[in-house]
């Protein structure tokens, strides 16, 4: 059977591919995040991603379904209960999340509030869903001259701070969300990450700053890239993975600022010498223009990506696999501001493949995991089923 040397990793964060059987139960029916897309843009163009079979797993506007596609090709359903970047992300992985990570659409409970002004000795401002720049165009004055925290949430499960590095210094920023990631690990609040939020200016012209630190739970059970790290395998974690996971199972973390940096960084890994993983995740489609409801921005970010794609392909070795997913939908035209419960795209691709065929439709995420396990031989996750046999070249 052929095994590969390295596995590259792309997850297209949020990039859905229409809804998943269960989309009702999450409020999500009509979703398709990348159908809606291309309605909206009168055709998306992505040629590079035709020529893998994109639209062979289902038809796309504006993109070719490829006769002869470079890539193997289905499509994944969640079997988690959650539709947030970090339950598609461990289960893509190899875990199954049962209770799902809480979101607070309403602001944090005043409980929390109170615990978290009474560690700190500050006094907390917002409590609400909210863009990160406009509420600190907001508040920002207020908490300028007062000193308390600007405390607020987004669709996702997470509660972030934000604060003037010259009103609090950086260091307290950080120990301000340490104790507010202590109080979230109650299982009543189940946030999945706590995120300091530093920025600098005066009002008007407030930016924030690279000094941004997440705080995530660590994954509820041993990952893929435990079992890769333990058997002395390379786990590159690229963008936003080292904080989805908390650092475990990750041999070395690089950041990203964009899903442009994001691409560089991938073509920078593929010219090292290793032999494991490369994990890239593609934050923009999400962060940028799914929650922000700009299908117009998302579609462009699309053929962006599909743009710089040739770069990847040319540095594919042939012992590298290339594996493209997403980790749940975020439909910019769908109601409210929330990820949609739907499939996601799978694309495997390595040097030599004459035609790629369809897979059958994996029930879980955590297949891509127990593929990369088979893979480098180390302990096999309890969820999930490998390809790696549906994907061998033919005579093999």
């Amino acid at each position: 059977m052929k095994k590969f040397n390295r596995v590259f990793l792309i997850v297209m964060d949020s990039v859905g591919i229409g809804e998943a059987p269960d989309a009702e139960d999450f409020n999500d029916k009509g979703a398709d995040t990348l159908g809606h897309i291309a309605a909206h843009m009168k055709g998306l163009r992505m040629p590079n991603m035709a020529s893998l079979g994109l639209s062979n797993i289902r038809k796309i506007a504006g993109i070719a379904k490829a006769d002869a596609p470079k890539a193997y090709y289905t499509k994944m359903q969640e079997a988690s209960n959650g539709k947030d970047t970090m339950t598609g992300h461990w289960e893509i992985m190899g875990l199954h999340i049962e209770q799902p990570f809480r979101t607070f659409p309403d602001g944090f409970p005043h409980e929390l509030i109170h615990h978290l002004e009474e560690r700190t000795g500050r006094k907390v401002i917002g409590n609400k869903p909210a863009s990160g720049t406009a509420i600190i165009d907001e508040l920002g004055p207020e908490h300028m001259e007062t000193g308390a925290l600007i405390v607020y949430t987004s669709a996702d499960s997470v509660l972030q701070i934000a604060a003037h590095e010259e009103i609090i210094p950086i260091e307290e920023q950080y120990r301000i969300c340490e104790i507010a990631r202590e109080l979230t690990l109650d299982e009543k609040y189940m946030v999945g990450r706590v995120i300091a939020r530093p920025f600098i200016g005066k009002p008007g012209e407030f930016e924030r700053t690279s000094n941004r630190h997440d705080y995530a739970l660590k994954p509820f059970g041993k990952t893929v890239m435990n079992e890769l790290q333990e058997n002395d395998f390379d786990v590159i974690a690229l963008g936003k993975i080292s904080d989805i996971y908390d650092g475990e199972g990750v041999t070395e973390a690089i950041r990203t600022k964009d899903n442009d940096d994001g691409m560089t960084k991938l073509v920078e890994s593929m010219k090292k010498d290793f032999n494991g993983i490369s994990f890239l995740n593609l934050v923009d489609f999400d962060a940028k223009y799914g929650h922000r409801r700009d299908p117009q921005g998302y579609g462009e970010a699309l053929e962006a990506y599909d743009a710089r794609l040739p770069e990847v392909l040319k540095e594919v070795q042939d012992d590298d696999l290339l594996i493209i997913t997403a980790d749940h939908g975020n439909d910019p035209v769908h109601h409210g501001t929330d990820h949609t419960r739907e499939f996601v795209p799978l694309l495997v691709y390595y040097n030599g493949i004459s035609k790629g065929e369809e897979l059958p439709i994996r029930q879980t995420f955590a297949d891509i995991g127990a593929t990369i396990s088979e893979n480098f031989g180390v302990d096999m996750p309890e969820h999930g089923e490998s390809f790696l046999k549906n994907i061998q070249p033919k005579g093999e």
